[in-house]
């Protein structure tokens, strides 16, 4: 095999590592119970790994889905007739669980019957929030410990440990891998997670990458399982978080250069921006809308919607934005929210207000530790030609970001306001 096949071949299996990771885990397990989740996870990492070999010698199969899927389902076979699994399951479970996996036929029906259930069962009650939003990143989306690490600003121990914690949980009260009877009930937390890995997406924080469209493209399919499903009532918060996603996955191909360098929204060609998102995006947000219940999502979403439908950045209704932000905060008054709202803010009631704002914010919280404040002060205070007080704070943000890709971007703009 040459090179290039060889890169081509373990560019693929990472694609379905990440596309199909919590679909084969979700289909598993619901063969051999949410007690050996753990084990799913085996099997799908197992499968995996025989990809990679099996590919890279054998080239790529023409259906690799079915390829992955028959494979997982033998190893699952065996493992579901194996001595050291008899404690697990008692033998007329075995004899069921393996018939009906022999007969098993993948669809995209029954992955998504299949993940649905799975977004449910790691929201379990007794599971901490953080257990569970952690569970749902690795089961359902792939993601690594370091990755979960990352989104959550923490270690990856921590992340260990709520996994395990998690894990058995699921093991020690016989969760059933069903539909709970009110699926509403623990709908926040799975909104939340999907939100998360959306953002993980959008604004990665562990790789250089601009826009990891993977997982944003996985975070939408995840809320659009919901959207479709006939098992919720009401779909208020999951239309208004699919329109807020599709609304800022329409600014994909506006958002780097040919350099995978950041372009800011007041400098994006607005003419590449993707209609047919945008009008998705509108589409549930109406529908939202028509549920009459006011939301987080609905609002941000709204905020976006504004700026997809303005025709310019300088034409953006700003106080629109910044009413809507002051409706936020009676909902989730938090110093990011806060942060978010000074952009609008500046623009309806000047640049000095915006820093009084931020000075304020500053005193009263630790957002001084996110680069965004900085920056944000920085901007500000370019736009007043108060050069000295620019210069610094992108000095302090620059120093405080995690990612090459926004301290370049900062970099570039202290060089603007400094030159060497």
């Amino acid at each position: 095999m040459t090179v290039t096949n060889e890169k081509h071949s373990r560019e693929l299996t990472e694609h379905f590592f990440r596309n199909e990771y919590g679909k084969m885990v979700s289909v598993i397990t619901k063969y051999i119970g949410t007690e050996n989740v753990q084990t799913a996870e085996d099997i799908v990492q197992e499968t995996l790994l025989k990809a990679v070999d099996y590919w890279q010698h054998n080239g790529i199969p023409k259906n690799p889905q079915a390829w992955l899927y028959t494979t997982a389902k033998n190893l699952t076979l065996n493992i579901l007739k194996q001595k050291k699994y008899q404690s697990e399951f008692n033998e007329q479970t075995i004899e069921q669980n393996s018939e009906q996996l022999e007969k098993l036929e993948i669809s995209e029906e029954l992955i998504s019957d299949e993940q649905l259930k799975m977004m449910f069962v790691c929201c379990h009650p007794k599971i901490s929030e953080n257990s569970q939003i952690c569970l749902i990143l690795k089961i359902l989306c792939g993601f690594s410990i370091s990755e979960i690490a990352n989104a959550f600003f923490t270690t990856t121990e921590t992340i260990n440990k709520r996994l395990v914690r998690g894990r058995k949980l699921l093991r020690t009260n016989n969760v059933s891998f069903k539909l709970p009877k009110n699926l509403n009930e623990n709908l926040p937390i799975v909104l939340k997670t999907i939100f998360l890995l959306f953002n993980e997406g959008y604004c990665p924080t562990q790789k250089n990458e601009l826009i990891r469209y993977g997982l944003c493209l996985e975070a939408i399919r995840l809320c659009e399982i919901l959207v479709n499903s006939e098992n919720l009532e009401k779909k208020s918060d999951c239309l208004a978080l699919l329109a807020l996603m599709y609304f800022n996955a329409s600014r994909f191909d506006s958002r780097m250069n040919v350099t995978n360098s950041i372009i800011e929204m007041d400098k994006q060609n607005r003419k590449n921006w993707n209609q047919e998102l945008i009008n998705k995006g509108i589409q549930n947000l109406n529908q939202a809308i028509s549920e009459k219940k006011v939301s987080i999502y609905l609002i941000l979403a709204t905020i976006s919607a504004n700026h997809c439908i303005a025709p310019s950045f300088e034409k953006t209704d700003w106080e629109e934005i910044l009413s809507l932000y002051d409706g936020l905060i009676e909902l989730e008054d938090t110093p990011i929210t806060r942060l978010n709202r000074i952009v609008a803010l500046s623009k309806v009631k000047g640049n000095r207000k915006a820093i009084s704002e931020l000075e304020h914010l500053e005193k009263k919280s630790k957002i001084d530790k996110n680069h965004l404040f900085h920056s944000t002060l920085a901007e500000l205070y370019k736009l007043e030609n108060e050069i000295e007080k620019a210069k610094n704070s992108y000095k302090k943000a620059i120093s405080l970001t995690n990612n090459k890709r926004d301290a370049n971007l900062l970099q570039k703009k202290l060089i603007e306001v400094v030159p060497i």
